[in-house]
């Protein structure tokens, strides 16, 4: 073998090892992302939003600078 085809060989390995680490990133992400959804429910709990609390408030104030 001469030292061109060994150059282009250990380039080529590289190159695969590179786009299967990346193949296999993706592929994580993409399992993980479709777990973390959560299932759409047609009944949806009625909420109240936000509350200005006694313990909110004393945050606030607290917070002052």
């Amino acid at each position: 073998m001469t030292d061109r085809t060994k150059r282009l060989s250990r380039r080529n390995f590289l190159l695969t090892v590179g786009a299967g680490g990346a193949v296999g990133a993706a592929a994580i992400v993409a399992t993980k992302s479709s777990r973390l959804q959560p299932a759409k429910s047609e009944d949806k709990r009625a909420t109240r939003g936000y509350q200005a609390s006694e313990h909110v408030n004393n945050y606030y104030r607290t917070t002052k600078v």
